[in-house]
């Protein structure tokens, strides 16, 4: 009798907490730590990756979007780039943007570079073919093979401080066959592209991200 009076009235008491109560608010409570620092630690990595962005973008490379057709099929219209000119020194089939000192031209242009200071371009225009010091390059990367010749008249020979390009749909593209771009001043070059961070969006808004990633 005394024993179930007792139990009766522990359980009565508002005091009173059974044991099991105890272990399972033990239990919630390590949860919920065990919570928040999963929490705090995937806020340290977004907030690290953030960081590591900007730093980069600020020192490292910058986005810059394509204007125009002339690097079809390589590049496409509103495609949004990565660039940097951290280091950079020009090589043949890098694509570049620039800034021509021209007024003509109110946006940065986008082209490859074919021919770099010391070498000389000759353009068969009859076959399309494309020489750097006589010897035919091979170019697998172009719309079409060159048959606009625009005002390029003779082999060009590059200088010190000069690059030679040209876009890659050869037929639409206003380049340093044209007196209006001529030979680009490595000085106005603001980096090389390095990959396609946003492929540009057709007519009907779709984008074609098999177009995203590292230029070739």
């Amino acid at each position: 009798m005394y024993s179930e009076f007792s139990k009766k009235s522990k359980k009565s008491d508002p005091d009173y907490i059974p044991e099991n109560n105890e272990a399972e608010k033990a239990d919630k409570a390590d949860k919920a730590s065990r919570v928040k620092m999963e929490l705090y630690d995937w806020l340290q990595c977004i907030v690290t990756a953030i960081i590591c962005g900007v730093l980069i973008f600020v020192f490292v490379g910058r986005t810059i979007g394509v204007e125009g057709w002339s690097m079809m099929h390589t590049l496409k219209h509103t495609d949004r780039v990565v660039i940097s000119n951290l280091f950079y020194s020009p090589g043949n089939g890098d694509i570049i943007v620039f800034r021509s000192p021209s007024e003509e031209f109110e946006f940065p242009l986008v082209k490859r570079v074919i021919a770099v200071a010391g070498q000389t371009i000759n353009i068969d225009f009859n076959t399309g073919d494309v020489f750097i010091d006589d010897v035919l390059i091979n170019e697998p990367y172009i719309a079409a093979v060159t048959t606009l010749k625009s005002d390029f008249t003779e082999p060009v020979y590059v200088p010190d401080g000069f690059v030679f390009v040209m876009g890659d749909n050869r037929n639409s593209s206003t380049d340093s066959r044209s007196a209006s771009v001529g030979l680009v001043d490595t000085r106005y070059i603001l980096g090389k592209v390095l990959f396609v961070l946003i492929p540009g969006a057709d007519d009907m808004g779709h984008r074609d991200w098999g177009g995203f990633g590292l230029m070739a």
